[in-house]
């Protein structure tokens, strides 16, 4: 295995770009982490912030130079506009920084690429047939960094991953399916039966770091697939319900609410919010069964990094500032039940 060097993460204040931004200097690499002029970091080990636009290829160049690996965290704000007019020009950036280091440029992928006729195993070689806009901006853009290898001034790796969960705010998980936990209501997305492919980000973070430390056995671009979990519904029921009888969410005993999500108020939302209406393409995600294969990515790496749910989980809610530490609750309910206590005998 390739030794750790240093790495520049683009984006690094965005979920992907922190979550990869940890993981490799929690490996012992380098970290170059790229930000927007006046944005700052936090201090983490091993990371070095600096401060540049994107397109800055010569700045960046400068102050990356010795940078074996790019991971590609930027990514536009969730409507149509915005990646009809960003998505190309930030692939772009990153693949010119790519070439001026003459580096291995790696980006994380969704499953938007293979739409809605898509398959229950989603593989390497599955056929991509988008049909939503987003869909086909993704395999353009992927299109446009494997043609920016052919000349042989740089290396790229695509790792796709499902719907992305941990690793901060910005997600289905606390932007529709949490946000009333503490009222003992989960809202999701789509039917409870159906399983869908999840990813934790610090895990997918992980992965990365485990291909780019093998980066020199790889051809001039190549794709893997990130396996992740595959969820239901039901699975995030049961998983939060156990989390909330214990945060007090819900009575000892007691049941979580689940209901769906009402996507005919979605699409009168989306008809005056552009964001909405750009989520609304993707309804067919979650009525359709699907999973990640990843054959490639075990034959390189073996087994992927895997943080059990129920775990990756309570992290993530943690992170979201959702749940009391289990002592202080304890203590909380303690006293609830003795005051209840006192009030019963007098």
């Amino acid at each position: 295995m390739t030794q750790p060097s240093t790495v520049l993460i683009l984006g690094a204040r965005g979920r992907f770009g922190m979550a990869a931004t940890r993981a490799f200097a929690q490996a012992g690499w380098q970290v170059l982490a790229q930000l927007r002029p006046g944005a700052t970091g936090p201090a983490i080990p091993g990371v070095l912030w600096l401060a540049a636009e994107p397109g800055d290829t010569a700045g960046l160049a400068a102050a990356a130079q010795g940078a074996a690996v790019v991971v590609q965290g930027l990514s536009p704000v969730y409507t149509h506009k915005a990646w009809r007019r960003d998505l190309p020009g930030l692939t772009q950036a990153a693949i010119d920084i790519t070439r001026a280091l003459g580096a291995t440029l790696m980006l994380p992928a969704s499953v938007y690429n293979f739409g809605e006729t898509m398959p229950a195993l989603l593989r390497e070689d599955t056929a991509q047939a988008a049909s939503t806009f987003k869909g086909r901006m993704r395999i353009a853009s992927e299109a446009q960094v494997r043609a920016a290898t052919q000349d042989g001034r740089m290396k790229a790796v695509v790792i796709r991953g499902g719907d992305f969960f941990g690793s901060g705010t910005g997600s289905w998980l606390d932007e529709v399916m949490v946000k009333d936990i503490r009222r003992g209501k989960l809202t999701y997305p789509g039917p409870m039966n159906v399983p869908t492919a999840w990813a934790y980000l610090p895990d997918m973070a992980r992965s990365f770091v485990e291909v780019a430390g093998r980066r020199d056995h790889l051809p001039a671009f190549e794709m893997f697939h990130f396996a992740g979990d595959q969820l239901t519904g039901q699975d995030w029921a049961d998983a939060l319900a156990e989390i909330a009888r214990e945060q007090g969410w819900v009575p000892a005993g007691g049941k979580l609410r689940a209901s769906s999500m009402s996507w005919l108020l979605m699409r009168a939302l989306g008809l005056v919010l552009p964001n909405v209406a750009a989520l609304c393409e993707m309804r067919y995600q979650w009525r359709t069964p699907h999973a990640l294969v990843n054959t490639r990515m075990a034959v390189l790496a073996g087994a992927e990094p895997h943080t059990p749910f129920p775990q990756a989980l309570r992290t993530a809610l943690a992170e979201l500032g959702l749940l009391t530490p289990r002592k202080e609750n304890a203590v909380k309910k303690s006293t609830v039940t003795m005051q209840a206590f006192e009030r019963s005998a007098s």
